[in-house]
């Protein structure tokens, strides 16, 4: 079970545990549980008949080997549950692989579907607010969520990236995060990053594959195909919980993200994430040529294929570069996404609608 810290995989995973019998959790941050590891076969083979939970695994990447044959000699299914904080790649280093061995289950902040079951706007502001990591959504009021969200991103620069590894000056890391948010949704010009931060192109990417890794960024690549136009072919980034992003960049509240430069951008990330959450085996990206064509997201998975365009006006426009990249594709589903109360058609067989409206749809799917 994968996911960035704090958004919930340990209560998830004790409640799994809580049903089953003899089940074994450890905490591999707490030096009590780590030293019943000092020798893992024997404590493995103890435990032989239990399920066992690893909490923060890569705290111990180098458990993966025995792992492996543990799992090998055992032969049966459900054997672990081992919880990261970090892609498999990272936590794995040059441990062994798993390949064949294990099913991996990504576990996101809140997700809109989670905290409503009915269309709730106030509901769908808050959790666009603050975010959708438990203690930053539920938090008493805008400030103690915000101060949350702050302490949160002190703590996984100061401690979180030195724990896997990395040796980045924290600063250096979080200049780099800030300027992330500043363009969120739009285009990441490794170059024009690297001349401000005083590094190359190559080391801005090590910083975006790192935050990537971490499940903070989404890096969502350009759609290639083979039509005859120049398309865009570098990625646009998104920091994955808004949240983070109006912490970030210093907004507390609703009415401050109604004045900012990112607020339209800020809906278009939180509408992606959530579509992306629900359509994990779908590939995803965004178009845009260099005659202006442009679409936020383009959703594909074999022969099907689904247009989305995000719009945070509650009356939303389409203009000539939306027509010309749904032409340029040839699509027959596309969905503007807005901030309202009910879908209805926009023409050509385009259909406006809520987010809860087209993630039900998804769903169907």
């Amino acid at each position: 079970m994968l996911g960035p810290r704090q958004c919930g995989k340990s209560t998830l995973a004790k409640a799994i545990i809580s049903e089953i019998e003899n089940a074994v959790y450890l905490d591999l941050e707490r030096p009590s549980d780590i030293n019943k590891l000092t020798d893992p076969e024997a404590f493995f083979s103890l435990n032989a008949d239990k399920l066992i939970c690893l909490d923060e695994i890569q705290r111990v990447p180098e458990l993966f080997p025995i792992l492996r044959s543990v799992i090998d000699e055992n032969r049966r299914n459900g054997q672990f549950i081992i919880l990261g904080s970090a892609s498999p790649d990272l936590i794995r280093q040059s441990s062994e692989t798993l390949a064949g061995r294990v099913s991996y289950f990504e576990l996101t902040p809140f997700l809109f579907k989670e905290i409503s079951e009915h269309s709730s706007p106030n509901k769908l502001r808050k959790l666009w607010l603050r975010g959708g990591f438990p203690r930053s959504y539920l938090a008493l009021d805008e400030k103690e969520s915000f101060e949350w969200r702050l302490n949160f991103i002190r703590t996984f620069l100061e401690r979180d990236i030195p724990q896997l590894g990395f040796r980045i000056p924290a600063k250096t890391l979080e200049r780099f995060w800030k300027m992330c948010a500043h363009l969120h949704g739009q285009l990441l010009n490794s170059s024009k990053l690297g001349e401000s931060l005083g590094v190359s192109h190559h080391t801005v990417r090590s910083y975006s594959d790192l935050l990537e890794q971490t499940f903070v960024l989404r890096v969502l690549r350009p759609y290639e195909s083979n039509l005859k136009k120049r398309l865009i072919k570098s990625p646009k980034i998104y920091i994955r919980d808004t949240g983070l992003l109006h912490a970030l960049l210093d907004i507390e509240s609703h009415n401050e993200l109604l004045g900012h430069p990112v607020y339209g951008a800020s809906w278009e990330g939180f509408v992606i994430e959530n579509i992306l959450s629900v359509l994990p085996n779908w590939n995803a990206f965004f178009y845009r040529a260099a005659s202006g064509s442009e679409l936020d997201l383009v959703l594909e998975k074999g022969k099907r294929r689904i247009a989305v365009e995000c719009k945070v006006s509650t009356s939303p426009t389409l203009n000539r570069g939306f027509w010309n990249a749904v032409k340029d594709l040839a699509l027959r589903e596309v969905w503007i996404i807005a901030p309202i109360r009910e879908s209805y058609p926009g023409g050509r067989g385009v259909t406006v609608a809520p987010l809860e409206a087209f993630i039900d749809h998804l769903s169907n799917l």
